[in-house]
């Protein structure tokens, strides 16, 4: 492998190869996704599945960032953050089910709160 990595002097290739390592992988399965979906209904067991599981990684994804944040998230706290995705979840339902608008309320809600309260941030 450090072969192939240093065979090339341009200052742009190590970039590439980080580009190409971290979406081929991921692209394939979402290319095999697209080739399989045309062939299954709306309503099958598959379809239902792959909602479920795709609905779960974010609920969980969600999740790790309230409890368990890391970074600049680590310093505010944990009741803001539920406020916030509160705010966030409230004005989605609320709105007709725009989730930019409920993304948008909701980190204004945590950027704000975090001003109010005035959370230090280092």
């Amino acid at each position: 492998m450090t072969i192939l990595f240093d065979s090339f002097d341009v200052s742009w290739w190590p970039y590439l190869f980080v580009l190409l390592g971290a979406s081929l992988p991921t692209n394939m399965w979402r290319w095999l996704g697209v080739g399989f979906a045309g062939r299954l209904r709306d309503d099958s067991e598959w379809i239902l599945l792959a909602r479920a599981i795709a609905n779960a990684l974010v609920a969980g994804v969600i999740t790790r960032l309230i409890l368990f944040p890391t970074g600049a998230l680590t310093f505010i706290p944990v009741w803001m953050r539920l406020v916030a995705v509160a705010v966030a979840v409230v004005f989605y339902f609320g709105l007709m089910r725009n989730l930019f608008i409920g993304v948008l309320l909701g980190s204004l809600t945590l950027v704000g709160l975090t001003f109010l309260f005035g959370v230090p941030m280092t």
